[in-house]
């Protein structure tokens, strides 16, 4: 990837800075002191940047789920106009993100089951908040997520792993698309896709094999839309130890038979629940150093977030 950081966007309040309703803040400290090691944060406040202050009269969606208003609870104002005026002019400025974390249950940045009120003061629905749905709709590539969910550690990593593989799709984007550097591409991503679906690695790479069919940029919105599709569906154990399995048959022939029955052991202990999905990469890693095994050296499924972050010692 490229030397410059990964841009991530997040709602100011998460990275500590007091600009919530009542003044105070929801500081993550796995986003700020961990995560904040290996990104440059994008901070967005879309409250504060309308400029309704701080601290401020708290608010609540509105109306209908497909265009909610954005009402003060006890004066009735309406500041939707505001919002929207500070979205047209802000969205522009993060086309070039990687990812973004949205402050849960807010009325301008929850990702879902914001909770929607009637005029009356019912509340009858939910929805996203204005400012990252209008995200959302601009962006659909770009991964986001709350970061309530983010605690999960399984949703953590897909998300991290999101991220990085997006980085690296638009370094692909940035240096041109070729059908060689798609290729390549789909290639070093191979068992990664393959652990997330394998029908849909399969439909990829019919993809790949008509790139001829299609105009650069046709052909990058479409392989786009079907990588980022991919890596948001869920990983599970069974689908780990099938790449998992795929990638020792790569050198199993050179292996002796005690360390064969050692790593087919971890191998079925991940899958049993026993140990973390880090044992086997390990063990794998270790043959594809000593073995220097070409097929699968460059595989970003073996590497693909920063070790330092630990996250498959969790899944």
């Amino acid at each position: 990837m490229r030397d410059s950081p990964i841009r991530l966007g997040i709602s100011r309040c998460l990275l500590g800075d007091e600009v919530r309703f009542d003044g105070g803040h929801k500081q993550d400290q796995f986003l700020t002191d961990v995560l904040g090691r290996y990104v440059e944060w994008v901070p967005v406040c879309p409250e504060v940047e309308a400029g309704l202050g701080t601290p401020r009269e708290p608010m609540r969606l509105v109306g209908n789920p497909w265009r909610p208003r954005l009402m003060t609870i006890t004066s009735n104002r309406d500041h939707t106009g505001a919002i929207e005026t500070m979205i047209e002019g802000r969205l522009g400025s993060l086309h070039d993100l990687s990812g973004f974390v949205f402050k849960k249950g807010s009325p301008s940045c929850g990702l879902e089951r914001v909770p929607m009120y009637t005029e009356q003061g019912t509340p009858n629905h939910s929805c996203s908040g204005i400012f990252s749905q209008a995200f959302r709709d601009r962006f659909p590539l770009i991964p986001i997520e709350d970061e309530g969910r983010l605690y999960d550690s399984t949703l953590r990593e897909n998300f991290i792993e999101r991220v990085f593989c997006y980085r690296r799709f638009q370094d692909l984007m940035l240096y041109g698309v070729t059908k060689q550097a798609l290729i390549r591409f789909h290639t070093i991503h191979k068992y990664l896709l393959l652990s997330h679906s394998q029908s849909h690695y399969e439909g990829m790479g019919r993809l790949v094999g008509q790139a001829d069919r299609y105009r650069p940029k046709e052909l990058v919105v479409k392989y786009g839309n079907l990588f980022m599709k991919t890596l948001a569906l869920k990983s599970t154990a069974r689908k780990h130890v099938n790449v998992l399995h795929h990638l020792v048959g790569s050198f199993t022939s050179r292996l002796k038979a005690h360390e064969k029955a050692e790593l087919l052991g971890v191998i079925d202990d991940y899958h049993r629940g026993l140990t973390p999905l880090i044992v086997p990469l390990t063990l794998i890693k270790h043959y594809v150093r000593v073995f220097d095994v070409d097929s699968i050296r460059d595989q970003v499924y073996l590497n693909p977030h920063p070790k330092e972050l630990m996250l498959r010692n969790h899944v």
